[in-house]
């Protein structure tokens, strides 16, 4: 049998330490009677078979049912207790954590309506301070069957909670913008920290203090990045609106076209970066996308009409020498290159004035 333990404590605490088993290879045994030495700045916790049951405040401690109801109800009290028997104990750091770095990664993403693409991507970086409220509760989430639980080992984790509370309290105030996105974060750091602290008290964990600094966009930002943050109802709006852009940005009918063409391009990427089996995604994408031809085409014909408008001028126009007339039919040469005009009155209005050509010899 292993010497049973009489005396334990634990005093060299790292700075960065949440728990500490003894003993650290598992088990001990112990036996009523056994002394438990828990320092001012920590809790001792008792777990047998995975489950922790009792908890030992600062001060010294002989152990009894007096202590631990729970483990001597589950071993039983055999020849008065002297018995024997197996547990852990971990000692819980309950010391403030102060200045635990924390950033925004992955951004948060925020929709800005009416401004850019309509996302933008937010960063900030700032610290907290936290503590363990809950030694049992954190005892139980996180520590059993270590031998020892770092900050390090639960940081992702603190992180991902603190960003989705965040993200949160931005689309319930219905932030538009990096500034609006900044006064929230102003009242997060004041009254709204209770806010964020219900889920960690959940853990057995609180936040005593939270500093931030002023969110900015990213900058620099591809299409190939946001689509890795956003969801599927979301990108496809960004989609719609690049399609525009581009389309917008382009001088001429033709150009619009070419706006189009890259917007087919984008989407049958999606297709096969997002899901292997998105058919229905690029269902719905091309259909999309061509509501967005369509349009275009609607712009052909008012720009169309436009030119032709400028056609009919012309040809109540009266040029009287060659030259003129041939400036004439380079315009209409011209209108026809860009869309301006359709090949009937093209033709109709070349061949009239070819004719007057002809006449002036």
């Amino acid at each position: 049998m292993a010497r049973i333990i009489d005396v334990i404590d634990h005093v060299n605490i790292a700075d960065d330490e949440l728990a500490y088993r003894e003993p650290q290879q598992g088990s001990g045994d112990w036996r009523m009677g056994s002394q438990v030495i828990v320092g001012e700045s920590q809790t001792a916790v008792f777990v047998r078979g995975g489950e922790a049951l009792d908890v030992l405040g600062p001060g010294r401690h002989t152990l009894s049912t007096a202590n631990l109801p729970i483990l001597a109800g589950l071993i039983g009290l055999a020849t008065s207790g002297r018995t024997p028997f197996t547990a852990d104990l971990y000692f819980v750091n309950m010391k403030d954590l102060p200045q635990v770095g924390w950033g925004t990664n992955p951004p948060v993403v925020l929709e800005t309506p009416g401004k850019g693409l309509g996302v933008v991507l937010l960063i900030t970086h700032g610290v907290i301070d936290i503590s363990i409220s809950d030694p049992l509760r954190f005892v139980k989430q996180y520590a059993v069957g270590k031998p020892i639980t770092r900050l390090r080992d639960i940081k992702d984790r603190i992180q991902t909670m603190l960003l989705g509370e965040i993200t949160e309290l931005l689309l319930a105030a219905n932030v538009a913008s990096v500034p609006d996105a900044n006064r929230i974060l102003g009242n997060l750091e004041g009254a709204l920290l209770a806010k964020v602290n219900e889920k960690f008290e959940a853990l057995g964990f609180r936040i005593k203090a939270f500093e931030a600094s002023p969110f900015t966009a990213k900058e620099g930002v591809s299409l190939d990045e946001l689509r890795n943050y956003m969801d599927l109802d979301m990108w496809e709006r960004v989609q719609r609106l690049n399609i525009a852009q581009k389309a917008a940005e382009n001088q001429g009918v033709g150009g619009a076209l070419a706006g189009a063409g890259v917007g087919f391009g984008v989407g049958q990427q999606i297709g096969s970066a997002l899901n292997p089996d998105l058919a229905d995604m690029q269902r719905r994408l091309t259909e999309q996308q061509m509501q967005m031809q369509q349009m275009m085409m609607n712009m052909m014909q008012e720009r169309g009409g436009q030119g032709e408008q400028a056609s009919a001028q012309a040809s109540s126009a009266n040029p009287q020498t060659r030259a003129d007339i041939q400036a004439l039919l380079d315009q209409l040469d011209s209108q026809l290159a860009s869309g301006q005009i359709s090949e009937a009155v093209y033709s109709r209005l070349v061949d009239k004035w070819q004719k007057r050509l002809e006449e002036l010899g």
